[in-house]
């Protein structure tokens, strides 16, 4: 029999069930799902004199089944009750016994499972009259997966005051006894709460207890666009007292806004359980140096890395070519020249934290080579290699008054800019530990930023600081002579080859028109210069083309291009479909990646387009999902978030086997790939792969 017919078949014998089955005394029928049941139960078989009567909700749940606390956390929503055709009711306020934390998939939710009775504090009209309580149920249960029902409960309690028998009062009163009160009676109570604001945020509160926590919990009500973590424990400021440290999440600038707004804590420490309310004060972030001393050293080697990566390649090579040129110079020239290359790039990356700050403080969302979304950045780097370009295959010279040139030798200024030209380059690509380090700057705050941007660029720069400090090493480079004229023609194409990638990152980002009206205002640019003679025309046609091609993203109004189709076994990336296919044993497979985003297609071309990798993509019971960051898109940022990281690429295996998913390094290998598809199936090392 299908499982949908089943499904109902059960649910009609169980209604069918709760109209003619006899109930127990002062309960109602059970509403019985595959994945539990639930009733309306009362303390007593009757209403009595006191118009004060104690009912309950009863739920009983399948095992791995729950139900949702009064604040369900990131997903899910209560038990809803409405009590609209009771006869003799005149309220009935629902009760939360303390609840418990689940982590399903990197979500936090707050509920119950097993057994469990809702208290339900009830008043009747008028006392010694009989009772008919008439409850709509709306509830939502989960699993892996969540269901959820509707149901109408309906219990009588006759109005005799003789006593019957029946009754659920020490069930009620059992779970009654575990909703949270002031705290005085288990020894708990709220001393105070600190939020220190920053990425991440935390929310710091003092519990005083007459004896050692266990394992405490804490949940949170009260915070708006914001969400808290499990809690860690630090010692308090008094011997009695222990700080439980939460992490807090949510927008830019939320967490900040908690400071001063009263929150409600409800604190759960095995049998013990309280519930108050607390103002947190405001305190700055604290940095935390265990924590960061590692990503120090990591931010080094990733920095260090990107210097062979295809992105940082042609402007090594310009560096290269200048220090051919500069062979014979004295060694204090070739350390001065080198040194002033290392702090451009120093200053850029310093730039680089600066407005990374700048732009989380506004709420923007910001990540590692998120510049490369922007139309008008890409035609500033356009503009700005075909000029090099064009230097290169001596098309122009830029003179300079003698004093200007003199101070620009003086100051090295040409090699700032090229340090500075070498960074904006290399932040479309990703390094083999770069996204550990920038997805722990950007979590965390301001100097935590600006230390780890400025290791990045230590790295980067460690090259250069090497040739500075042993100027001899260019000794070991070739001699200067007529081969440099053809070296710099190449180095020239090089840089045009760029710029052409630049242009088709453009046309996926915004149209195909504005990339080609852009690639012909540089080619007019190499026309002019190359035609024209010296002189005032040549310079004004230039800077003319240069001034159009700035401006072009900003006049052109043609709209976004639309993201292309996902070819071959690649599916459109959808996060909400994740839980559901690992649910029924499949194995995803999730690609982030970006036109611009150059150590992504190496990536695609040498291991995720190769055959042995592609084969087991389209392998029956694997799904290939690739999710396009070309464009800004809130839920791909999002998404990264969970992982801690703010660049890409991004690669995660999702299976029975690793149900969270298994984030790969930046850089893939074939072997690394089908190493995670056979543990995300759950298949031994020598299983099928």
């Amino acid at each position: 029999m299908p499982r949908a017919v089943r499904l109902f078949a059960l649910c009609l014998a169980a209604l069918c069930g709760a109209a003619g089955a006899r109930a127990e005394p002062a309960a109602s029928p059970w509403f019985t799902t595959d994945q539990g049941e639930v009733r309306l139960i009362a303390a007593q078989s009757y209403v009595g004199d006191d118009p004060a009567i104690e009912l309950g909700l009863e739920f009983r749940l399948a095992p791995h089944w729950k139900i949702y606390w009064r604040s369900p956390g990131d997903a899910g929503y209560p038990p809803r009750l409405d009590w609209t055709g009771s006869q003799n009711l005149a309220s009935a306020e629902l009760a939360w016994p303390a609840p418990k934390r689940f982590s399903v998939l990197g979500l936090e939710t707050v509920g119950y499972e097993g057994t469990v009775v809702l208290p339900i504090h009830a008043r009747v009209a008028q006392a010694g009259k009989a009772l008919e309580a008439r409850a709509a149920l709306d509830y939502l249960t989960c699993s892996e997966i969540c269901v959820p029902y509707q149901a109408t409960l309906a219990l009588a309690l006759p109005a005799s005051a003789t006593p019957q028998p029946g009754g659920f009062g020490p069930l009620i009163a059992r779970f009654a006894a575990a909703v949270p009160g002031d705290g005085r009676g288990g020894g708990l109570a709220l001393a105070g709460a600190v939020l220190h604001a920053g990425r991440p945020a935390r929310l710091d509160i003092a519990v005083r207890s007459d004896r050692p926590l266990g394992r405490p919990d804490a949940f949170i009500e009260g915070a708006r666009d914001v969400t808290f973590g499990a809690p860690d424990l630090r010692q308090g400021a008094r011997p009695d007292e222990t700080v439980l440290r939460l992490a807090v999440s949510g927008p830019p600038g939320a967490a900040s806004a908690l400071a001063g707004h009263a929150l409600t804590v409800t604190l759960v420490d095995g049998a013990r359980a309280m519930s108050g309310r607390i103002v947190p004060a405001a305190g700055s972030p604290a940095l935390d140096f265990l924590a960061l001393w590692p990503m120090l050293a990591i931010a080094l080697l990733g920095g260090l890395i990107l210097n062979v990566m295809p992105c940082v390649l042609p402007v090594l090579s310009l560096k290269l070519l200048g220090a051919i040129e500069h062979r014979e110079r004295s060694a204090a020239s070739v350390r001065i020249g080198f040194l002033a290359t290392a702090a451009g790039i120093l200053l850029s990356f310093v730039a680089l934290a600066l407005a990374t700050i700048g732009l989380a403080e506004t709420g923007v969302a910001v990540g590692w080579g998120m510049q490369f979304q922007a139309p008008l950045f890409l035609a500033a780097m356009v503009a700005l290699l075909m000029l090099f370009a064009a230097n290169l295959w001596g098309l122009y010279e830029v003179p300079l008054p003698r004093a200007v040139a003199d101070f620009a030798g003086r100051a090295a200024l040409g090699n700032v800019a090229t340090g500075a030209f070498a960074t904006l380059l290399a932040t479309p690509c990703s390094a083999p530990f770069l996204g550990t380090a920038v997805g722990f700057a950007l979590a965390a705050g301001p100097v935590e930023i600006v230390t780890i941007f400025l290791a990045l660029g230590v790295g980067f720069a460690s090259p250069y600081l090497v040739v500075a400090a042993a100027p001899g090493l260019t000794r070991f480079l070739p001699r200067p002579g007529r081969w440099m004229v053809t070296l710099r023609r190449l180095l020239g194409l090089a840089l045009a080859g760029t710029a052409v990638w630049l242009l088709t990152v453009l046309a996926a980002e915004r149209s195909v028109g504005l990339a080609l009206a852009l690639g012909a205002l540089m080619a007019a640019l190499v026309a002019a210069l190359a035609l024209l003679r010296p002189g005032r025309a040549r310079q004004a046609a230039a800077a003319l083309l240069v001034l159009a091609a700035f401006a072009a993203p900003a006049v052109v109004t043609t709209s976004s291009a639309p993201s292309a189709a996902a070819a071959g076994p690649w599916r459109p990336f959808d996060a909400a479909a994740l839980g559901d296919l690992v649910e029924s044993g499949q194995v995803v497979f999730v690609d982030v990646t970006a036109d611009w985003c150059l150590t992504c297609k190496v990536n695609e071309r040498l291991v995720l387009d190769s055959a042995a990798v592609r084969g087991r993509l389209t392998a029956p019971g694997i799904v290939a999902m690739r999710a396009d960051w070309t464009r800004p898109d809130p839920a791909i940022a999002a998404y990264l978030r969970r992982f801690g990281r703010y660049g890409i690429p991004f690669n995660a295996v999702y299976g029975p086997g690793a149900p969270a998913g298994l984030a790969l390094p930046e850089i893939l290998t074939a072997d690394a790939v089908r190493a995670a598809l056979r543990q995300a199936a759950g298949d031994a090392p020598n299983g099928r792969g």
